[in-house]
């Protein structure tokens, strides 16, 4: 069997809200409680357990997500619509523009734990 990513845990203040925000960004489905988290399934299998931390600090981790140009227009305009700060770049320098790395188009927005998400319409060296 080929390696796989299958799941990475998110740390959250409310992994409810916290996962429902990731979903609706995305378009993708909130999935049933596992335990004690919350996942949602990208479409290439990987879920992101949302897990409540508590009063324990985050570390604020980076979550990439490759979609198609018509997927970026979608979740681009929903960012916007919902009033989400987005940038041009993963330290927050360019805001309110997007980045067009590698012949696509890319955009960096912070979920409500302060994790920097990232949706890219082409892979980092994949362009001319």
């Amino acid at each position: 069997m080929s390696v796989q990513l299958n799941h990475t845990i998110v740390a959250a203040r409310d992994k409810e809200t916290s996962a429902k925000f990731l979903a609706a960004m995305l378009d993708v489905p909130v999935g049933p409680r596992f335990g004690p988290f919350v996942p949602v399934e990208v479409s290439n299998g990987v879920t992101l357990d949302f897990a409540d931390i508590g009063d324990r600090p985050i570390t604020a981790q980076h979550y990439a997500f490759l979609v198609s140009e018509n997927e970026f227009d979608a979740i681009f305009g929903r960012i916007k619509e919902a009033g989400v700060a987005y940038f041009a770049d993963p330290h927050h320098d360019q805001p309110l523009k997007i980045n067009h790395r590698d012949g696509g188009r890319g955009v960096y927005f912070d979920d409500p734990n302060g994790h920097n998400l990232e949706i890219l319409t082409r892979p980092y060296g994949s362009g001319p």
